[in-house]
C-alpha cells in the first residue's frame, strides 16, 4: 500500500516539475525575445567636434535612447482604484501601456531633451539681438587720464553731467560650413530620436501584450486544475463508494484521495500565479496593483497567413523603428564628418548697433554701427585635423553595426516566422493529444468501475490529461507570442498587433 501511494505522489511530483519547467521555458523566450530587441547601435553615443574659433567645445550630440528594456513593465502615471471590477480586453490593456507605461515615458522625456539640443544647434545660425539701456551722472578728472586742460579751466575736474544712452546689438553669422553642417546632423539626430520613440512603442505593444496572454495563460491553467480537481474529487467519490459494495480494494481509496490532494495543492497554486499575474499587468499599464480586474478577451488563435520572406524583409527594413533609427544615426555621423572639416573653413559674421545717445532723453540723438568681417582660420594646432579623425572613427563604428543590425533584422524576421510555423503545428498536436487523452482517461474510469483495472490506471491517465492540458495552453502561448514577436520584427507592432493574434 504504501508502495503504490509513493508511486502516485511521485507520478504527481514529476508532472508538477515538468509543468514549471514548461513555465521557465516560456519565460526564458520571452526574455530573450526582449534583449534581442535592444539596439546595439543606439549604445554609442555620437559627440559633436568643438566649433571653431576658441569658443567652448559643444556637449555631445547624442539622440535619445531607448531606456533599459525593464521599465517597461514599470508605469509612470498610475490611475486612481476604480471601485469593483474592471473588464479589460487585449486592446485595452495595450492602450493603457501606450499611454502610461513607464519605458515610453522616458523615452518620450529623452526625444525632447533631442529636440532642445536641435534647438541650441540652430541658435547659432540664428541672429542674436540684444537691448541696452542707461542713464548715468559722471564727474571725472582729465588730468587723471592725461588730456590736456582746455583754456581757461582752471580745475581738471569736469562735471556733473548726464548721459542717456539706449541701443540694440545684433549679431549674425550668415556663412558657416561647420555649423550648417552640425545643425543638418542634429536635425537626423532628433530623427533618430523620433523613431527611437516609435520603437519604443512598438516595444510596450509586444511587452503588455505578452503580460496580457501570459495572464490567460495563467487563468486557463487555474481553470483546467479546478476541472481536475473536480474528476479527482469524482473519482475519489466513487472509489469510497466501491470500496463500501465490497468491490474495490482500500489502496484504490488512499491512492484517489492523494490524487484529489494534490489537485487541492496545483488549484492552489495556479490561482497563486494567476493573482500574481494580474498585478503585474495591472503594473505595467497603469492600474493600481490592488484593482481588480477581468479579463474579457480568450487565448486568440488563428493560423497566420503565410508570408513571402523577401516581402517580409523589405517591409522590416522600410518599417522598423530600430532600423530606421540606426540609418539617421549613420546620417548624422556622415555630417559631423563634415562639420569637422567645415572648421578650417572661413566664416561670414555681420555685426550691427543702432541706438540713441545723448546728455538727455531730450537731447539724445540717433547712432548706429554696421560692420561685416570674414573670419579665415589659419592655425589651429592640427585640432580640425583631430576632429575629423575622431569623427570618421564614429562614422566606421556605426557603420559596422548598422551592418550588424541589418542582419540581426534578417534574423528575427526568419526566426520568427519558424516560431509561428512550428508553434501553429504544436497547437495542432496538443489539441490532438487533449483528446487522446481524454478517451484515455474515460476507458480508465469505464475499466476501474468494471473491475477489471485498478485505480493506478485511472491515476496515471489523469495525470496524461493535465500534461496534455498544459501543452496545450504552452502551444498557444507561444503560438501567440510569436506572431507578436513578427509583428515586432516587421515593425508593425502597434498597428497590427490585432490581426497577427487573429482579430480583425
Amino acid at each position: 500500500m504504501p508502495c503504490c501511494m509513493a508511486a502516485a505522489a511521485r507520478a504527481s511530483d514529476s508532472a508538477g516539475e515538468t509543468a514549471n519547467l514548461k513555465i521557465m521555458r516560456m519565460q526564458a523566450v520571452l526574455t530573450i525575445v526582449l534583449l534581442a530587441a535592444t539596439p546595439a547601435v543606439a549604445q554609442l553615443p555620437l559627440s559633436a567636434p568643438a566649433p571653431s574659433g576658441g569658443e567652448e567645445p559643444s556637449q555631445p550630440l547624442s539622440p535619445a535612447q531607448r531606456p533599459p528594456n525593464d521599465t517597461f513593465n514599470g508605469s509612470g502615471l498610475v490611475e486612481t482604484a476604480v471601485p469593483g471590477t474592471l473588464k479589460l480586453s487585449i486592446v485595452d490593456a495595450i492602450d493603457r501601456g501606450l499611454r502610461h507605461n513607464l519605458g515610453l515615458l522616458l523615452s518620450q522625456e529623452q526625444t525632447e531633451s533631442a529636440r532642445a539640443q536641435h534647438r541650441q544647434v540652430l541658435s547659432a545660425l540664428l541672429p542674436n539681438i540684444t537691448g541696452n539701456a542707461s542713464e548715468s551722472v559722471n564727474q571725472i578728472n582729465l588730468a587723471a587720464f592725461g588730456i590736456p586742460l582746455p583754456a581757461g579751466l582752471a580745475s581738471p575736474v569736469v562735471g556733473p553731467f548726464g548721459l542717456f544712452d539706449v541701443h540694440g546689438s545684433m549679431t549674425e553669422t550668415f556663412l558657416d560650413f561647420s555649423a550648417m553642417n552640425r545643425l543638418r546632423a542634429s536635425t537626423e539626430n532628433q530623427k533618430a530620436a523620433n523613431f527611437t520613440l516609435q520603437d519604443a512603442r512598438e516595444l510596450v505593444v509586444l511587452a503588455i501584450g505578452n503580460q496580457y496572454l501570459l495572464t490567460l495563460a495563467n487563468a486557463a491553467r487555474l481553470d483546467t486544475a479546478k476541472a481536475q480537481l473536480a474528476t479527482a474529487q469524482a473519482i475519489f467519490q466513487q472509489a469510497q463508494d466501491m470500496k463500501k459494495a465490497g468491490v474495490s480494494a482500500g489502496i484504490d481509496v488512499l491512492r484517489a484521495q492523494v490524487q484529489m490532494q494534490t489537485r487541492q495543492q496545483r488549484v492552489l497554486a495556479a490561482q497563486n500565479q494567476f493573482e500574481q499575474q494580474k498585478m503585474t499587468l495591472a503594473r505595467g499599464i497603469g492600474l493600481q496593483v490592488s484593482q481588480s480586474i477581468e479579463l474579457t478577451d480568450k487565448i486568440p488563435y488563428a493560423p497566420l497567413p503565410e508570408l513571402n520572406i523577401d516581402e517580409a524583409l523589405a517591409r522590416a527594413y522600410q518599417r522598423r523603428p530600430e532600423y530606421l533609427a540606426a540609418e539617421a544615426r549613420l546620417r548624422s555621423s556622415e555630417l559631423e564628418v563634415k562639420a569637422a572639416k567645415g572648421e578650417a573653413l572661413p566664416s561670414l559674421q555681420i555685426n550691427g548697433q543702432y541706438g540713441i545717445i545723448g546728455q538727455t532723453p531730450g537731447s539724445a540723438e540717433q547712432t548706429y554701427n554696421l560692420s561685416g568681417g570674414v573670419k579665415i582660420p589659419i592655425f589651429q594646432g592640427g585640432r580640425v585635423k583631430a576632429d575629423v579623425a575622431q569623427a570618421e572613427t564614429t562614422v566606421r563604428q556605426i557603420h559596422m553595426q548598422l551592418d550588424d543590425l541589418h542582419n540581426r533584422v534578417e534574423q528575427e524576421v526568419r526566426s520568427s516566422l519558424l516560431d509561428v510555423k512550428t508553434s501553429n503545428e504544436q497547437v495542432t498536436v496538443a489539441r490532438q493529444s487533449i483528446d487522446l487523452a481524454a478517451e484515455q482517461l474515460k476507458e480508465a474510469q469505464d475499466r476501474y468501475r468494471a473491475g477489471v483495472s485498478g485505480s493506478l490506471e485511472v491515476v496515471q491517465s489523469q495525470e496524461a490529461v493535465a500534461d496534455a492540458n498544459e501543452t496545450y495552453i504552452q502551444a498557444l502561448y507561444l503560438n501567440n507570442v510569436a506572431k507578436l514577436s513578427l509583428a515586432y520584427a516587421l515593425g508593425v507592432a502597434e498597428q497590427q498587433a490585432k490581426s497577427f493574434l487573429g482579430g480583425k
